[in-house]
């Protein structure tokens, strides 16, 4: 097997893996990390060969573009707080801990290089956490600070990793020029992705077609995290800054096409992706076996020793957070989302699984210092980073679904069906008063008028059925009813025709292009 087939494979894989962990109630991502360790040990199974300088860029943007359209900068604004002391200061206290217990157990590390390992596996993995929380129905408060923390937390964790490298290759270190880095990072990489996001924009409405713009904002990504890299920012925060600036300004609530065409091509780019980047992390397991040849004892004891200390400085970092924030919530009349509950506070704990940043990362690592030597204890770097990040992602990927039907912690499905009641009535409004406003510019017949009246009072009831008084959720039961025969019976006659049309596209003399723009036309009217 070569390495394009086993792409291939990888990728199939990521698409099965999907309904695989449906089925079993399995987070993809983690099926995947196992998939890809069983490849590993394969003997037919090539190493994979990709440079470490490149996973990151190569992985990271689409990934994190696909998961702030998920959410919105208003969410994170209203989050602040509880994602600062997640992304921020937790990553800061676990790479300081992190780096103490190494330089304390194994013999040798360099404060520097110790201090490089703990920034690489501080961060929890944002695709990972978004995974996990969305597929188990986690209440919104906490798939919200979730995704925060996943976001925003690389950010941090690369700067410090950068400043450690710099620090272990040149064996100078400087507490105030590393401050700096991060502070003149974070301000480029935000100028840069509000500069990008504001150009973007613009040209997506020049471009106008659908398949442009979208093949557009795959190309965005990219530019942002490489632009700020070449200017010595944080590729991730320019990327997040525009992802969210789009999110917030290029939505046009008219061009349906482009939104959900837009919203299935996300989606496989996610979906793809993701099975890459968890099944490269599985197939790198090769390196940990090589490295910890003859010596897999006292290797896995270290790497269990830090492992226990990523998880266990989450929890007690966690509870003490949890609590001063709603200490301050309550203070404050604010739109905060928190935990609520011990019970929620240890599913926040359990879902630190660490993941694609820290494997780019920890195989970044460089070769040698710039005397030439060899760069310190990498090797036992690499082994301790992977040894935690499977059994982060293993172990509680595999045993989180259990936490949270064991502890009960769901989403408010009330309140999620009184926000969505809420926004069906205030469509229905908002298609009245449109109404309103024609009829005072034309005069409508009155059996048109009341025709459009029923209408938008459908568009609420379709939203939510439970709006309206019975007698009117009753009569609308009945037009629906009567409007899904009338939609059966045009999907098999616009099926009928389409069969048709497509069955001239083999006939002698046919011009597939017009044949394909008449089907596509079909198409359009059949999602209407």
């Amino acid at each position: 097997m070569d390495q394009l087939a086993l792409l291939f494979v990888i990728l199939l894989a990521a698409l099965v893996s999907v309904p695989v962990g449906d089925y079993f109630n399995l987070p993809a991502p983690v099926l995947m990390t196992v998939f890809g360790g069983v490849l590993a040990v394969l003997p037919f199974v090539p190493n994979v060969d990709i440079p470490p300088d490149l996973i990151l860029p190569a992985l990271l943007p689409p990934l994190l573009y696909a998961a702030v359209r998920r959410t919105s900068w208003r969410q994170f604004a209203a989050n602040l707080r509880p994602i600062f002391l997640l992304a921020v200061a937790l990553v800061f206290v676990t790479t300081i801990c992190v780096a103490a217990v190494a330089h304390a157990i194994v013999p040798g590390l360099p404060v520097a290089a110790a201090v490089a390992l703990g920034a690489l596996i501080a961060p929890p993995d944002p695709v990972a956490a978004t995974a996990v929380a969305g597929q188990l129905g986690l209440p919104r408060r906490l798939v919200s600070i979730l995704e925060g923390e996943g976001l925003f937390n690389d950010v941090t964790a690369i700067v410090l990793y950068h400043v450690a490298i710099a620090a272990a290759i040149s064996g100078e270190f400087s507490p105030w020029e590393a401050g700096l880095d991060l502070v003149l990072s974070a301000v480029v990489a935000v100028v840069v992705g509000l500069a990008l996001g504001w150009g973007a924009n613009k040209l997506m409405s020049l471009l106008g077609d659908a398949t442009l713009q979208i093949g557009l904002s795959l190309l965005v990504p990219y530019a942002s995290y490489v632009l700020a890299e070449e200017l010595h920012g944080s590729g991730v925060l320019a990327v997040l800054t525009t992802a969210l600036f789009l999110s917030e300004y290029a939505t046009d609530a008219d061009d349906v096409m482009t939104r959900l065409a837009g919203h299935t091509f996300w989606d496989i780019i996610d979906t793809l992706v993701t099975g890459v980047a968890f099944g490269l992390i599985g197939l790198e397991l090769h390196n940990a076996v090589r490295t910890a040849s003859g010596r897999w004892g006292e290797l896995l004891g270290w790497a269990a020793a830090v492992a226990a200390v990523v998880i266990l400085v989450r929890l007690l970092w966690l509870l003490p957070a949890t609590w001063l924030t709603k200490r301050l919530h309550a203070r404050r009349d604010i739109d905060e989302e928190i935990p609520v509950g011990w019970r929620e506070t240890v599913v926040m704990w359990w879902s630190g699984m660490r993941g694609v940043a820290s494997v780019a990362l920890a195989l970044a690592v460089p070769l040698t210092t710039e005397d030439g030597r060899p760069f310190p204890d990498r090797d036992i770097i690499i082994f301790i980073a992977f040894g935690v990040i499977i059994a982060t992602l293993v172990l509680q990927g595999l045993t989180l679904p259990a936490l949270v039907r064991r502890l009960g912690v769901r989403a408010d499905s009330e309140r999620e069906k009184d926000f969505e009641k809420e926004l069906a009535v205030r469509a229905t409004k908002a298609a009245r008063r449109k109404l309103r406003e024609i009829e005072q510019v034309e005069d409508l017949p009155e059996e048109l008028s009341e025709q459009m009246l029923r209408r938008a009072y459908d568009i609420g009831i379709r939203i939510s059925p439970d709006m309206g008084e019975e007698e009117r959720r009753e009569a609308h039961h009945k037009r629906a009813r009567r409007l899904k025969r009338v939609r059966q019976i045009q999907s098999e006659m616009m099926s009928a025709a389409r069969h048709e049309v497509l069955a001239a596209r083999s006939e002698p003399g046919a011009d597939p292009e017009i044949v394909d723009r008449v089907l596509r036309h079909l198409d359009v009217r059949s999602m209407r």
